[in-house]
């Protein structure tokens, strides 16, 4: 993951006239409260659809404090994006590796490895609160961008992915490359459709289903995509090539 490197060198004029030394536990909160509602911004508008002058605005600071910690707009997003997604990450990383160590007789199943990467995340989203909501639309909305939202996911998430695969590869030795993306491709729209909470299946069920159901969602989505996998990467014989 790339390391960023946040605003310029000197503090603004405007902060030190406001008595905010940046390295005080006051600075801290005050670059927290920036991420906080640049999160809830970009999720609710989008990356162009909100001024850095309105976040600061909504976080109840001097917009020259925004520049200092962040540089730019895309500064400032990158820092949302990023402070999340080391979380998820780690939670991920762990638990397909504490997966592994201690599947059954040694052999990981496909079913294993799904949950193992999905489960710390709908977990955090079942219990993360408001804040991990604007988190989780924001990517669902950035893994839908074709301008920008590629290189996003890509910078951010690709590590763990390729964790992901590389232990999906050893539990279905026999799987093509290319059948293991694509599966992950799919499994990677389901869940970011679920983060959207769009209320599409609340309707669509007259209300017996909630997209907000975060609880739901882990119940199924582990094995409804460890079956895709398993039948895209081994039916091979059901499949045409393109």
């Amino acid at each position: 993951m790339a390391n960023l490197t946040l605003g310029p060198a000197k503090e603004p004029r405007s902060s030190r006239r406001l008595g905010r030394p940046p390295k005080s536990e006051r600075a801290e909160e005050t670059r927290e409260r920036i991420l906080d509602a640049g999160e809830e911004l970009f999720a609710r508008n989008g990356f162009h659809g909100v001024t850095v002058r309105q976040i600061t605005r909504a976080a109840g600071v001097d917009v020259a404090l925004a520049h200092y910690y962040f540089g730019t707009k895309r500064g400032l997003f990158d820092a949302v994006f990023l402070r999340r997604a080391e979380i998820l990450n780690k939670e991920r990383l762990a638990s397909i590796d504490r997966y592994e160590s201690s599947a059954p007789g040694g052999q990981p199943t496909v079913e294993g490895i799904i949950e193992a990467f999905l489960a710390p995340v709908l977990e955090i989203w079942a219990r993360g609160g408001p804040g991990w909501d604007h988190y989780f639309a924001l990517v669902a909305q950035v893994n839908n961008t074709p301008e920008w939202g590629g290189e996003t996911m890509a910078r951010y998430f690709d590590p763990v992915i390729q964790r992901l695969i590389a232990a999906l590869r050893k539990a279905m030795p026999s799987a093509r490359d290319e059948d293991l993306y694509w599966s992950y491709q799919f499994l990677s729209g389901a869940l970011t459709l679920a983060f959207a909470q769009t209320g599409r299946i609340d309707r669509l069920s007259g209300g017996l289903c909630r997209s907000t159901d975060a609880a739901a969602v882990l119940a199924r989505l582990p094995r409804f995509t460890a079956a895709g996998f398993r039948a895209v990467c081994e039916g091979r014989g059901l499949l045409k090539s393109a």
